[in-house]
């Protein structure tokens, strides 16, 4: 009995290890394919450009999808602003910071490494009364 059982059970996974490995069929992709194509009487999906070439909406505001449109992330951004225009000097993001680096030796971290003479820093002079 244990062997009938046991030749059942390497029968049925030996049979499910060749289902598994058989090839996706080609047919399919190409199906795809021609589904995804546009059809003759379908509409692009491209955006109308305004006199600079740039993608515009049906609304008349720049597209923001695509690159020409996007505003510049490189610019470090501004905290507050004061009525005038000008930046709000209280908040941290409007702070300039005066960052004076040794050119010494750094650390992995970037931060100097204090061994070194030309990373210390110097101490303020004492004032004789």
């Amino acid at each position: 009995m244990k062997k009938i059982v046991t030749g059942v059970l390497a029968f049925l996974m030996c049979a499910s290890i060749a289902i598994a490995q058989t090839p996706a069929s080609s047919s399919q992709d190409k199906q795809k394919a021609a589904h995804r194509a546009e059809k003759p009487g379908q509409k692009s999906q491209k955006p109308a450009l305004d006199s600079s070439g740039r993608p515009m909406k049906k609304d008349g505001t720049p597209d923001k999808r695509f690159k020409d449109n996007q505003e510049n992330k490189n610019e470090k951004a501004q905290g507050p602003m004061k009525k005038d225009g000008t930046p709000d000097k209280r908040f941290k993001g409007n702070k300039e910071t005066k960052e004076a680096k040794p050119e010494g030796p750094q650390k992995k971290d970037g931060t100097p490494d204090k061994r070194f003479k030309e990373n210390k820093e110097k101490p303020a002079a004492d004032k004789k009364a």
